[in-house]
């Protein structure tokens, strides 16, 4: 391929969409669901599978081990002492069950319908990532000079537990003058958005049992206690389920509130609640404002239940007391939050107010991050958005939670950024999930740009 212009890209991206479809629904087949204990072994033939590819396209691999799932490093060397870029992905997806959840395709069977992926993974984080190997390769070879690594892990959808301690060990490795992930999405198809914060994460696990085994509630109902009641009754103590707001005294101390120019690039993003409400599937939210939404999505803790388990489940009304109940839940964080305090608030609160429930933190977990809009990574993200998709990006937080960037800028000790390149309706954690052939040509066009200029960069 001679240079990058748009042009060139662009046929470059046709002439590879066979082969980027065929990786793709490779990847998407291999069920490497990282939180389930059976699928070790998919974790490990994904990462593989993905350092074939990589050496295919003329850079270098190797699966190293971290204790857990493992991690794959790649490399495409550019000339000694050319300026060094990382992409950061994952390749563990989360857990699909297609009846239970509704989808129209079998969820780790890739599905191509004119151009629209679908499967577990098209878009959280196969998709993408392989937009943005496909665009390096492109980069590295037409001669930009510049050194692109690949830290692709396999353990994100359950909190790295592994991932900076392997940084660590791998040393110069891993070294690097920035790192640029692409694990989000746009707020609306009509402006492109590049997140500048994340929120941290913690999750919890609730359990009472008040009796060996069900009982009859005509027999034994009216005296025995009812755990999924009561497991009930704490959420509702934890927090306002009208509302959102979190009850748990202290939960909201010295949270750092969103800036003026914050708010206003909220603003001038482009979100509105009516298609954050269509992408989403949602009938009604606790507020129709754009800027309370945005705000209570990406500058406002959280606590949410995700499950409620016990007693019967299945067909018809069995009439029983369960003995036991199980509730799952977590919270978002802000910066200002400490994880390890909040986890301790939320513990001392549950067993408070009833004494009798085993509270457990769940594994991992991550505080909230916020960097700079601005700085040579940001304006080399900005220019690479601008040149593939033809508008420029606003920046704006994201609701979610990556665990290792703050482990990126901790070990690596050098700017971390986002170049994202799903789209709201593209189902992330959600039936249904896909991604899409313009947003993956456009992707390979951003990378290659991105590392171009990139090749600029002087420390």
């Amino acid at each position: 391929m001679k240079g990058l212009s748009r042009a060139a890209l662009r046929a470059h991206a046709n002439g590879v969409r066979p082969s980027y479809e065929r990786w793709l629904k490779r990847l998407v087949e291999i069920p490497s669901v990282s939180s389930d204990p059976a699928r070790a072994g998919d974790c490990a033939r994904v990462a593989d599978a993905a350092a074939e590819l990589v050496t295919s396209l003329g850079g270098r691999a190797q699966v190293v081990k971290t204790g857990g799932h493992p991690l794959l490093l790649g490399e495409f060397a550019g000339p000694k002492g050319s300026p060094t870029l990382t992409l950061y992905n994952h390749l563990d997806v989360q857990p699909a069950d297609r009846e239970a959840e509704g989808w129209r395709t079998e969820p780790f069977r890739y599905t191509d319908k004119d151009g629209r992926y679908w499967g577990r993974g098209t878009t959280d984080d196969k998709g993408p990532a392989l937009a943005a190997l496909f665009g390096v390769a492109a980069a590295h070879a037409a001669g930009v000079p510049v050194t692109v690594r690949l830290l692709w892990e396999t353990e994100e959808e359950i909190s790295s537990p592994h991932f900076e301690r392997t940084l660590a060990r791998l040393g110069r490795r891993v070294a690097t003058d920035a790192v640029v992930i692409s694990d989000g999405y746009w707020l609306t198809r009509k402006r492109p958005t590049v997140a500048a914060g994340l929120r941290g994460f913690k999750g919890f696990r609730f359990t009472l049992r008040t009796a060996e085994g069900d009982v009859h509630s005509g027999i034994a109902g009216g005296a025995v206690r009812n755990p999924l009641g009561e497991l009930m009754d704490l959420a509702c103590a934890l927090h306002d389920p009208r509302t959102g707001r979190v009850k748990v005294p202290g939960f909201y101390d010295g949270i750092v509130r969103p800036t003026k120019k914050e708010r206003a690039d909220f603003l001038s993003s482009g979100f509105t609640v009516s298609r954050f409400k269509k992408d989403n599937l949602l009938k009604r939210l606790r507020t129709e404002n754009a800027l309370e939404v945005m705000e209570s999505l990406w500058t406002r803790p959280t606590f949410e239940v995700h499950g409620l388990a016990g007693g019967h489940q299945g067909a018809g009304l069995k009439s029983i007391v369960p003995a036991r109940g199980e509730l799952k839940a977590s919270c978002r964080l802000v910066p200002g939050q400490d994880p390890e305090r909040i986890a301790s608030l939320v513990v001392a609160f549950a067993k408070k107010h009833n004494p009798d429930v085993v509270a457990e933190v769940t594994p991992g977990g991550a505080a909230a991050s916020v960097w700079e809009s601005t700085g040579p990574l940001a304006a080399a993200v900005k220019s690479a958005v601008k040149f593939a998709f033809g508008s420029t990006p606003a920046f704006v937080r994201d609701g979610g939670s990556v665990c290792t960037v703050l482990s990126m800028q901790r070990v690596l000790r050098c700017p971390v950024g986002f170049l994202d390149l799903s789209m709201p309706d593209h189902g992330y954690h959600a039936p249904n999930e896909n991604f899409e052939w313009a947003q993956a040509a456009g992707g390979m066009a951003a990378f290659a740009k991105l590392a171009q200029e990139w090749a600029r960069y002087s420390p």
